[in-house]
């Protein structure tokens, strides 16, 4: 069954865990999740549940959604997503085994935090590059001889060797590094050289997922993938 972990300044207020075929999410007590927060709206998104899969739905809300810091209206969960709403953080996790009314918006705090103004001015910086690119892109970080990659192929090589897509440094890095796959719409981050030199968010990995916002290191060089809608 699917799981929300519900956390406010990263402690655990609740646990969720559902057979059913919604929940819906908002200020007040006649929702499933119940954030109690102004600046969540009353009714404010909602998840879906059909089969193994889940869509998160905004109710067009004053303050919006987000999911892995990427504001949206409807978007598609994966395992270990995190949505937030005003000061709260939910992460979804698989499985334990309209027209605009202004009443909806009754009552509802803007938000002006720095954690909201900042959320918001970095997921339209991050659309505005994808936009331009017309594709996912790594953003480099530290010791990148690259500004802005884009994920335009279906495979891309990271490593020291002068044949790679991404050149990266390090000592003890591998001519060939890691390779980012693309398998339908998600992209992936495989291992490929010596163990311990690729890692996502600081932890070691041989295969993982891309999501909006990762920190992806290879070798000694780091970048941040920004997904395009």
């Amino acid at each position: 069954m699917p799981e929300i972990v519900v956390k406010f300044d990263n402690r655990v207020v609740e646990r969720v865990v559902t057979e059913k075929e919604f929940l819906s999410i908002g200020r007040t007590s006649d929702n499933d999740i119940v954030l109690d927060n102004r600046g969540v709206s009353r009714k404010h998104a909602r998840i879906d549940f059909s089969g193994k899969e889940a869509l998160l739905i905004d109710n067009e809300s004053l303050n919006g959604t987000f999911v892995n810091s990427k504001k949206v209206a409807e978007e598609r969960l994966r395992d270990n997503d995190v949505i937030t709403i005003g000061k709260f953080d939910l992460e979804y996790h698989c499985g334990t085994e309209t027209d605009e009314k202004m009443s909806d918006h009754d009552g509802t705090m803007i938000l002006n935090t720095k954690r909201q103004r900042d959320m918001v001015k970095k997921d339209q910086q991050d659309q505005q590059i994808v936009r331009k690119a017309g594709c996912s892109v790594l953003m480099g970080l530290e010791n990148s001889s690259d500004a802005e990659v884009q994920l335009d192929r279906d495979v891309l090589t990271l490593g020291k060797s002068k044949y790679v897509s991404i050149k990266v440094r390090g000592w003890f890095t591998s001519g060939i590094q890691a390779k980012i796959v693309r398998e339908g719409q998600e992209f992936f981050i495989i291992n490929t050289g010596r163990a311990g030199r690729t890692k996502l968010n600081g932890e070691m990995i041989q295969r993982h997922g891309l999501r909006n916002g990762d920190i992806l290191q290879v070798g000694n060089t780091t970048f941040r993938f920004i997904e395009a809608t």
